[in-house]
């Protein structure tokens, strides 16, 4: 018997894609549709004294401007999410179009609709909007600590959403530490810069009353949900389809401002319409990350992290999307990272400034408080003339203290960071490194080693931990699986075939993975926190074993057996008393005239927690600042690996994103609040000549969370990556006095810290 989980095979659905056979939003063509554009603030903060739409209105084939008064109590804003964990939420709401007020550059103000793009783009430049420009706020921590300018005055206070959590004495261990090592960190905002933007195609049906949207989403029954509520008059159907996403990387989470109003005028007018986002409204519309940190940790004079204290200041943007709340919240749950601290006090602040809104960003929260924690753990090690990696191995959690719940109160399943951690130095060649570091001369390029030990969760929180699954058995014998589980380049369609053809002894060839169509199932989250094989495979899972227990069933009165001993093996029902008594598959699944099918509900019980262990070297030219990599070594522990190719993918992907917020990616603003970095040629995105050398490992340690002892891999590069990054550089530098550097590195910061030394 073939056995698939386990198997390296190439992604089912990569020959479709190469051959330009993929159909994505853009390639969509409707009967009648037209073409929207959105008019958007020049200003990053401003009062909008009028709106004129004459001149864009007379144009020939434009169809109608949409604006706040047009659509005022027809549509609501954009809900936020509720958060039970946190002490204060009060973060305003998204209003699908700005009303007497714009609040960053970039915030949709009017909507042009025309029979086509161009026109709707001529239309956009003639509405004329008269704006009184008002002072923004920008900086964080100002921000957060004066009251006397204000983003929105009826909060009374800037800061929207305040999270504390911790356990024990915090005092009394700070009191009685030998050292207090204390650390600023900087995580700068960057764009999530999927390579197919945002677009939709909406479409209504008057006779039936249906909205039908199409849109690059991670989650279509998400925007489902929200759209529903969100339109005041909702239509009687509504069917949300994702079809292929090119990336999404946690921006296409949301349920998003043109995405209401584009539904609303596909209503009003009955045509379809079309929204396509350009490359700048992207890099506009919304980021990750905009973290500012102090953390101090007490310590003991061999290297032992007694306590900890972080007060955390997270950039929430001008309004709060739905999924906004979520990264804050993660970033204090996770700073305490794989490490067995006893008593922990940590704040988090969310901060309105008049930037776009932030939400989740692959790691959504991790990699912001990997760096936290991380950057600390060096310091610890320079100030007590320690070596940072046993400074980290003192301070692991023990294999044999899982289950474990951190100081912040996350329950960790399982682990062997240690094991993972010792095989990723060896790669690295780490004490060889350390001699080579020891031999380099003045004059020559300083070697830097970097270490980031990190976990990560996968499955997200509250109603993100169910999952929905239908299994059908038709009766040719071809399987079908329904997920809620929407991919975006995961390779879902090849892992859950692996699954299903190893549970029914059957070849991934004849099974069908659907997905992306919120008519398929009642309900369902979508593909985000690494939750698609722990989650959604899970429940797939769950529901091929009702599956393998009704055909077990057929099959046993057919061979005159009990169901006990039926092995599915090489697409036969097989009695394992008697092996010369077989049934077919197809004969099985035949037997049942209208098909088998069983749908079922599965809830993880418990995140998983993955662990990866990243040694990073670098080679940093004193005179320049010119940083190369010479050596990356990761070890990733994911639980039980399904494709072994398509997690060293997972791997490459993510550490190329994580590369990109180390060395580069930041949006600048200036003191007025316009971007300085609203295009590629600003925005300085990872190419190709900063790939590195890569040596990775994974090692298994199964979850008990779910019957596949599944862990999420997708995310967990990220989180390592960054710090990792600085964390080399730093040490390169170690001969000197600079005691921090924040991402993003490029040459010239490097060389302006070694001048100031």
């Amino acid at each position: 018997m073939s056995s698939y989980i386990g198997q390296s095979l190439k992604r089912f659905e990569d020959p479709r894609l190469l051959k330009g056979q993929g159909i994505f939003v853009d390639d969509m063509q409707l009967p009648g549709m037209l073409h929207a554009v959105v008019v958007r603030s020049p200003h990053a903060h401003a009062r909008i004294l009028s709106i004129d739409v004459t001149s864009a209105q007379a144009l020939p084939g434009v169809i109608t401007v949409l604006t706040a008064q047009e659509i005022a109590g027809k549509v609501r804003n954009i809900p936020r999410r509720v958060v039970p964990d946190l002490d204060e939420v009060d973060v305003p709401e998204h209003p699908v179009l700005a009303g007497d007020r714009v609040c960053y550059v970039g915030q949709p103000v009017a909507v042009v609709v025309a029979e086509d793009r161009g026109v709707a783009e001529d239309a956009a430049d003639e509405l004329q909007i008269a704006y009184e420009p008002l002072p923004p706020v920008l900086d964080l921590r100002h921000a957060a600590e004066d009251t006397s300018t204000l983003l929105h005055d009826e909060m009374g206070t800037n800061v929207a959403l305040r999270l504390q959590i911790g356990r024990g004495d915090v005092d009394a261990t700070f009191a009685r530490a030998d050292r207090i090592v204390r650390g600023r960190y900087e995580v700068p905002r960057i764009s999530a810069a999927p390579m197919e933007c945002r677009g939709l195609v909406a479409q209504y049906h008057a006779e039936d009353e249906q909205l039908t949207l199409w849109t690059s989403t991670q989650t279509p029954h998400k925007v489902k949900r929200f759209l529903a509520q969100t339109l005041v008059q909702s239509p009687r159907h509504l069917r949300v389809l994702a079809p292929d996403v090119g990336g999404g990387f946690g921006q296409k989470v949301e349920i998003w401002p043109e995405e209401v109003a584009c539904s609303h005028l596909a209503i009003t007018l009955n045509r379809p319409v079309k929204w396509i986002e350009s490359r700048r409204e992207n890099l506009l519309a919304y980021h990750g990350r905009g973290y500012e940190a102090d953390l101090e940790a007490a310590v003991s004079n061999d290297g032992r992290i007694l306590g900890l204290r972080c007060r955390i200041l997270a950039d929430l943007g001008a309004y709060s999307l739905n999924a906004t709340p979520g990264p804050p919240m993660n970033a204090a749950k996770r700073v305490a990272g794989p490490y067995a601290i006893a008593d922990v006090d940590v704040e988090c602040l969310g901060v309105m400034t008049n930037k776009p809104p932030t939400g989740p960003y692959r790691g959504a929260g991790g990699p912001e408080g990997a760096f936290f924690m991380e950057r600390t753990v060096d310091l610890i090690a320079r100030e007590l003339d320690l070596d940072p990696a046993e400074v980290r191995r003192l301070n692991f959690i023990p294999a044999d203290a899982f289950p474990y719940t951190t100081g912040t109160g996350l329950n960790y399943d399982s682990g062997q960071f240690d094991k993972a951690f010792a095989r990723a130095l060896e790669l690295a060649d780490y004490n060889g490194v350390r001699q080579q570091q020891r031999q380099r001369r003045d004059g020559e390029p300083r070697i830097g080693v970097g270490i980031a030990t990190v976990v990560k969760a996968s499955g997200g929180q509250g109603e993100m931990k169910k999952s929905h699954a239908r299994v059908r058995v038709e009766p040719t014998g071809e399987v079908k699986v329904y997920t809620e589980v929407s991919p975006h380049g995961q390779g879902t369609e090849t892992t859950f075939s692996q699954i299903v053809a190893d549970t029914l002894g059957i070849t991934p060839e004849t099974v069908q993975i659907l997905h992306g169509d919120t008519d398929m199932l009642p309900w369902g989250q979508g593909t985000f926190a690494s939750r698609g094989l722990s989650a959604g495979g899970s429940a797939m899972y769950e529901a091929l074993q009702q599956v393998r227990e009704n055909l077990s069933h057929v099959a046993a009165e057919h061979l005159d057996c009990s169901p006990q001993s039926i092995a599915f093996r090489d697409g036969k029902l097989v009695n394992t008393d008697n092996p010369a008594q077989a049934l077919l598959f197809q004969e099985a699944a035949a037997a049942s005239e209208s098909g088998l099918e069983c749908q079922v509900e599965f809830e993880l019980p418990d995140n998983p927690f993955g662990f990866a262990a990243h040694v990073v070297v670098v080679e940093v030219d004193p005179d320049t600042g010119a940083m190369r990599f010479l050596r990356y070594a990761a070890v990733h522990d994911s639980g039980r690996i399904i494709n072994p190719k398509l997690l060293e993918g997972q791997v490459y992907g993510a550490i190329a994103q994580g590369l990109g917020q180390a060395l580069g990616e930041n949006m600048y603003y200036s003191a007025d609040g316009q971007p300085l970095s609203g295009s590629f040629l600003d925005y300085v995105m990872p190419r190709a000549k900063h790939t590195l050398p890569l040596l990775a490992e994974t090692l298994e340690t199964p979850s008990p969370t779910n019957p596949l002892g599944l862990k999420g891999i997708g995310e967990l590069p990220t989180v390592a990556c960054p710090v990792a990054v600085v964390n080399a550089v730093v040490d390169a530098l170690s001969h000197t006095q600079v005691r921090q550097l924040d991402a993003p590195l490029t040459h010239e910061k490097i060389w302006r810290a070694l001048q100031q030394t």
